[in-house]
């Protein structure tokens, strides 16, 4: 595994939305507090044409919009934009990449390939990079998502990219990998002994994983309407977290370790059979509704037809291995929810008795809830008698042991998950990046469940915008006695 920086960036789609948002703000972060290699330059590609200054102007005007007024220094700003370069390149027209060959000069010291690109394009970047020299040993190469869209789909791109690139300098991107708190997940689990005697089938009742966004289509109809929630938001980020809430304990924090356990679990997804999707998969579709107060749209007026495509998923998954056997894991995501929140919830079973039910006690059974966004918490829920005489009966109550990320680490930057990202892949760690085994069983457990829709005509069901989806899936986890977290 290579562990060493390189000496050139090149970012593809450097004019795109994600660049503007995230990759320059990232980069000039890492700039400013002095993380990037000496010397590192930085070039831009895309099809439109530009020179050098004209990057460096459009790079000005997107950070200027996105950078937050704490992180503008004039100077740090000026000598960051000296980094970048540019050259544009058509993907799909092969004459075009000897200039961005000739731009980039040498590249024995090492560079950094970032692409995100649609994926037919992809066989044609990788060819065209490698004709003319940019795919050699020193070379690695970052993939943005998506990565197909289904299994035989991301096999085709995986093989691709594996004709230049192999595993070792392929560097698959789930930006989910890189935010503080999923990363404190690990910490919870693996640095704290209190944890692991009960994070298995004899502590754990159920684990619940959401994803809630209060948004619609925004600007991505076309990219929505043939990914829906399901290859959007459950193939990558929430089957990311399950893993890391599931895996065995690595033997070491490396990108190897690390993602053989994470891959240990994807293989012990439990396959759905068709006949079993109906009873533990729930699809939904926005409809008109009120968010934050204000009348939205639903989705087939945004998108101006009739659709089919889900915009809501819940899911009851089982891990079919000895941690895990019979916890059912219920994995959620939508559009248009009541609240915008990424939040993993861990229900420990209940005490086996209550010595405190013959005086009016009731217990609640623990919960660990770690908040990804848009707060940063870890909150562990436990039983505190309330105070008093207890005359009429103990009285016991919820309450939470609070650990606020931004309280506790007040002193430090909290930074945007491309940033850690984009400096790993920098520097060539591949500890938070998505491996090629652990991806195509994402997609087996995947493609199942869309054939399961297939075979049983399983359309998704209306729910108004601004709630938290279909009835049903409320019916799937009280049919196990279980209760989404939602407050």
């Amino acid at each position: 595994m290579q562990r060493k920086p390189v000496g050139k960036l090149l970012l593809f789609g450097a004019t795109g939305d994600l660049a503007q948002r995230m990759l320059l703000p990232s980069l000039y972060g890492l700039h400013a507090d002095g993380l990037l290699p000496e010397g590192l330059t930085i070039t831009g590609s895309a099809r439109t044409d530009m020179d050098d200054a004209g990057y460096r102007e459009f790079a000005k005007k997107a950070l200027d919009e996105f950078l937050t007024e704490d992180r503008r220094d004039e100077g740090a700003l000026a000598s960051f934009l000296d980094r970048l370069f540019y050259q544009s390149v058509d993907l799909s027209n092969p004459d075009t990449f000897p200039a961005l060959a000739e731009k980039l000069g040498d590249v024995s010291g090492g560079l950094a390939i970032y692409l995100s690109t649609a994926p037919s394009l992809f066989e044609a970047a990788i060819t065209g990079l490698e004709q003319v020299g940019l795919a050699g040993e020193t070379v690695r190469i970052g993939l943005e998502k998506p990565l197909g869209y289904d299994l035989a789909s991301s096999q085709e791109i995986n093989d691709a990219v594996a004709v230049a690139f192999p595993e070792d300098r392929t560097y698959r991107i789930d930006h989910y990998l890189g935010k503080e708190t999923v990363q404190n997940i690990l910490a919870l689990r693996f640095g704290n002994s209190f944890f692991e005697p009960v994070w298995n089938a004899r502590g754990i009742d159920n684990v619940q994983i959401t994803i809630a966004e209060t948004v619609g289509l925004e600007e991505r109809a076309g990219y929505y309407e043939t990914a829906g929630a399901m290859r959007d938001m459950v193939q990558n980020h929430i089957l990311q977290l399950l893993a890391l809430v599931a895996m065995e304990p690595p033997a070491k924090f490396d990108g190897n370790d690390v993602r053989d356990e994470k891959s240990k679990v994807f293989r012990s997804l439990r396959i759905m059979k068709p006949e079993e999707v109906p009873q533990n998969v729930v699809t939904g579709q926005y409809g008109d509704g009120a968010v934050k107060g204000e009348f939205v749209k639903s989705y087939a007026d945004e998108l101006g037809k009739p659709s089919s495509t889900e915009t809501f998923v819940a899911i009851k998954a089982h891990i079919d291995n000895w941690r895990w056997q019979g916890v059912p894991f219920y994995l959620r995501t939508g559009k248009r929810m009541a609240t915008r929140r990424s939040e993993i919830a861990i229900q420990f079973k209940a005490v086996p008795h209550s010595m405190f039910a013959g005086r009016g006690g009731l217990l609640q059974p623990n919960m660990l809830i770690i908040r990804l966004q848009p707060e940063e918490y870890v909150q562990l829920l436990v039983m505190a008698k309330e105070p008093g005489l207890d005359r009429d009966g103990v009285r016991l109550r919820e309450v939470p042991l609070n650990l606020s990320m931004d309280a506790e680490f007040a002193g430090s930057r909290r930074r945007i998950a491309y940033e850690r990202l984009l400096l790993d892949l920098i520097e060539g760690d591949q500890t938070l990046f998505v491996r090629r085994d652990e991806v195509e069983a994402q997609w087996r457990f995947i493609d199942a469940i869309r054939a399961g829709w297939v075979a049983n005509d399983q359309k998704p069901k209306h729910y108004p915008s601004g709630s938290w989806g279909p009835s049903a899936a409320i019916g799937l986890t009280e049919r196990g006695g279980v209760t989404w977290q939602d407050d």
